[in-house]
């Protein structure tokens, strides 16, 4: 075999996306608040984009605002000196006091994000960090001082300890015991909020029984010795095994139910995070509206100084070619903006006329809908209906809810037309509500009523499966005895 260098040509044809359109992708498939994040970085980092509303410092003595003409004389050359001090280091030195900016747009950002930092709630306190401040207050052992604290940072959001004391032990520096380990477990059970430190549900909800409380032994008894009859519902069984009316047993579980299966999620919350709806849907007129959310996003322009400097460095080719460059930015991103808001207002104007019967009538007439069908009709591609709707809510009439919500497979009933999943489930739901409690319906009787009043033929595996989809239990779970 010939082994041998040489060089070839070969031409051949590859489809690469600009990165204009990958920006502008990007920009679409973008919530607002993450929009509004991107758009004040840029306003920081391009010299070529401001604010569109004019600046204080932009009006004249009486008020009016000012012109290039009313500008102080020799401007323009300050601002071209600042422009090439940054040209001779590209690679984005921190500026200096002298060095330029475009407007006042960079400090109008740092002063928002300031604000915002202003406003952030307060940090709170975990829950290992509120157990070891109890801890500190006792007089421990050394080592079961250690083996508690090593206890409570293993401890879940939920307060239960998800791992055995030899998991706990074999993960410390140095192991101690099981009689050290199952002495600080004592320990840290016995501290706020009561149930911390069990290892399941059952032991959390014996540790939370005050001694002083009303039917103290009988509800531990209850959890310790009829634990499982109760998650059956077996109730009959566990009165006649502890000599109760089943009235009485229902008043003692109606005690227990006010026990917490999460003692330490009330230290282990983490922030609340507030959904802002991108898109408002109202009632205008004898007609539904739709309107964008765009009030809190800064409305951006190409900078007038920039434009102006562009037009007077003809002389200088490398500052007009970087401004060039921004300036390309700059007006890529207003357009990629531009088109974001229109797609979306076009993607969510299909939407309210298809999805009418819900917005008047509710879940239960939530038509089934795919995104091919939006894109087929607006011409454009399904990829980009996906993204429009991507992490975006709607405010309606019926409450605020995300836009893929609008989206759903359906089932056809006898008489030819089609109900959404969303609306099967609902149906199912309400179906649960009205039955006798005494006498709950099997998944096979769900089913049964939903082809008798709806002509929905309906398999009992799909029945099970909304049901578990809504987290109502099963029949016998549900019964109520008498």
């Amino acid at each position: 075999m010939r082994l041998e260098l040489g060089l070839n040509l070969k031409l051949s044809q590859q489809l690469r996306l600009a990165p204009q359109i990958i920006q502008s992708i990007e920009i679409l498939q973008l919530p607002a608040m993450d929009l509004r994040e991107l758009i004040e970085n840029e306003l920081q980092e391009n010299e070529a984009l401001e604010v569109v509303e004019p600046a204080p410092e932009t009006y004249g003595e009486n008020g009016t605002e000012r012109t290039a003409d009313q500008e102080d004389d020799g401007s323009f050359e300050d601002d071209a000196e600042k422009v090439l001090e940054r040209l001779d280091d590209l690679a984005g030195a921190e500026r200096g006091p002298g060095q330029y900016q475009s407007r006042g747009a960079a400090q109008e950002a740092s002063d928002r994000k300031l604000e915002a930092m202003q406003n952030a709630p307060a940090y709170d306190t975990g829950l290992a960090e509120h157990l070891a401040r109890q801890l500190e207050e006792l007089e421990l052992d050394h080592d079961v001082r250690i083996a508690a604290e090593a206890i409570v940072y293993n401890l879940a959001d939920t307060g239960l300890l998800p791992c055995s004391l030899a998991e706990v032990s074999e993960g410390m520096d140095v192991p101690l015991p099981p009689e050290v380990m199952a002495a600080a477990l004592d320990v840290v059970q016995s501290l706020d909020p009561r149930g911390v430190g069990a290892r399941d549900l059952q032991e959390c909800l014996l540790l939370q029984i005050r001694d002083d409380s009303e039917d103290a032994e009988l509800k531990r008894t209850l959890l310790r010795d009829h634990y499982d009859d109760l998650k059956r519902n077996k109730l009959p069984r566990v009165a006649r095994s502890l000599g109760l009316e089943i009235s009485r047993l229902y008043d003692v579980l109606h005690s227990l139910a006010s026990l917490s299966t999460r003692p330490g999620g009330v230290y282990s919350s983490g922030p609340i995070r507030y959904i802002r709806p991108d898109v408002v849907i109202e009632w205008d007129d004898g007609n539904y509206s739709v309107r964008l959310v765009n009030d809190h996003l800064p409305r951006v322009g190409l900078s007038h100084n920039v434009r102006r400097m562009l037009e007077q460095s003809r002389g200088d080719p490398k500052v007009r070619e970087y401004l060039k460059r921004k300036i390309d930015s700059a007006k890529w991103l207003i357009e990629a903006i531009a088109q974001r808001q229109s797609t979306l207002e076009r993607v969510v104007k299909e939407i309210v006329a298809r999805q009418r019967d819900y917005l008047d009538f509710g879940v239960n007439h939530l038509r089934p809908l795919k995104m091919q069908e939006i894109a087929d009709i607006l011409g454009i591609h399904v990829s980009t209906v996906s993204r429009a709707i991507s992490d975006k809510h709607a405010q309606t009439p019926r409450g605020i809810v995300p836009l893929k919500f609008f989206f759903t497979g359906g089932t056809e009933n006898e008489e030819g037309g089609v109900e959404s999943r969303l609306s099967v489930k609902e149906r199912v739901r309400d179906l649960i509500d009205e039955e006798d409690k005494h006498s709950p319906l099997s998944d096979d009787e769900v089913a049964e009523r939903l082809k008798e009043r709806f002509g929905l033929d309906i398999a009992r595996r799909t029945v099970t499966k909304y049901r578990k989809a809504l987290n109502i239990p099963s029949s016998r779970q549900r019964r109520v005895w008498a």
